[in-house]
């Protein structure tokens, strides 16, 4: 199939991508047959925007992931914990209910948690990543644990009680004197993103979506890229030849984490509040899950695996509980058929396809 839809000249091939992205912001307001188009239509009043908006923030934040898990070979368990500090960051500098009470707008949050989810990230991976394997999946584990453990305990956090009132990202209301030099005022509030609508945040983080996978592919593309791939196929090798893979793997975390950050501070602003039972360890585990359905270090896999693994069981609500046993029969069944998962890299399928070999080999060696 990508032989084929490589043989397609490229203009037709820019022209059905271009329609593909057209019907994908076309998607809320298509009614699908058999799928709950309008909030009154469904039990539990979620609407088929409201899933879409979700399922497309936990694509954003498995781009981000898939950085760190795809391109440079880092078993990140614990990277709900970046999503839940840029969720934070948000709320505790942009809600008027915040202690910190600085009550920034959205426009100017999203950096500052961007920037913090950066810091985090370095701080985690300068002590860490000389671990490998295992030993640095627990140790990632365990960052995602604490960050939900602070969450709980601080009172700048507001504990289980959480934070209400993230400021809209069409909402702002400035009035600063710089250092009594000149002053800065805007004011504005068009009243698009209500909590009554999710379409607004879906379309939003669709375009975020397409800013940072056309971001993340031309790194892939670049020296720290072709860096990553050669850390994930053999660190030792790659050092020998010259690869400075410590600083190459603290930029993978780094970059990870501002993604995660920025699908967090997303997240909390379409939820309108924010509080520690939205960052459980169930919640990263599927993250990774959706990385390895999909195909590790394909974005377009990845994106695929995490369309399967969170709407799937929106979709199978109706099953109540038995929907969670269908789902796990689901994936481990996906898993053993397609070990490379669902749209694997080309040269991950490549590895995949020489091992097998190897295998036989060795086999008929025996």
């Amino acid at each position: 199939m990508r032989g084929r839809w490589q043989s397609i000249p490229k203009p037709v091939r820019l022209l059905a991508g271009l329609a593909g992205v057209v019907l994908l912001f076309a998607l809320p307001n298509i009614a699908i047959p058999g799928i709950p188009f309008r909030t009154d239509e469904i039990p539990n009043g979620i609407g088929f925007s409201f899933v879409l908006s979700t399922i497309a923030i936990y694509v954003l934040v498995a781009v981000g992931l898939n950085v760190v898990v795809g391109m440079a070979g880092l078993l990140d368990l614990g990277y709900i914990g970046f999503y839940a500090v840029g969720a934070y960051t948000v709320a505790i500098f942009g809600s008027p209910d915040s202690i910190v009470a600085t009550k920034y707008p959205w426009l100017i949050c999203v950096p500052i948690a961007i920037a913090l989810t950066m810091v985090s990230g370095v701080i985690l991976g300068t002590p860490t990543l000389r671990l490998r394997g295992d030993y640095l999946a627990i140790v990632t584990l365990g960052f995602g644990e604490i960050i939900r453990l602070v969450a709980v305990n601080l009172r700048v956090t507001n504990g289980q009680r959480g934070i209400p009132s993230v400021p809209a990202p069409d909402e702002a209301h400035v009035d600063w004197n710089v250092f009594g030099w000149f002053r800065i005022k805007f004011d504005f509030d068009l009243d698009i993103f209500t909590p009554m609508d999710a379409r607004p945040y879906y379309w939003l983080a669709l375009v975020l979506i397409i800013v940072v996978i056309l971001a993340v592919r031309s790194m892939e593309r670049s020296r720290v890229g072709r860096s990553w791939l050669a850390i994930r196929e053999d660190e030792d090798a790659a050092s020998i030849m010259g690869v400075e893979s410590f600083k190459f793997k603290l930029w993978a975390f780094a970059i990870g984490a501002a993604i995660g950050g920025l699908s967090g501070a997303l997240f909390a602003t379409r939820n309108v509040f924010v509080n520690s039972g939205n960052f459980n360890l169930l919640l990263s585990v599927m993250f990774v899950a959706a990385i390895v359905l999909g195909g590790q270090g394909n974005i377009l896999g990845v994106v695929l695996g995490t369309v399967i693994v969170f709407y799937l069981p929106e979709r199978f609500r109706f099953l109540s509980t038995k929907r969670e046993l269908v789902f796990g029969l689901a994936l481990i069944v996906i898993m053993v058929l397609r070990p490379q998962g669902l749209w694997p890299s080309r040269r991950r399928a490549r590895e995949l396809q020489d091992r097998k070999l190897e295998a036989k080999e060795a086999a008929a060696g025996a």
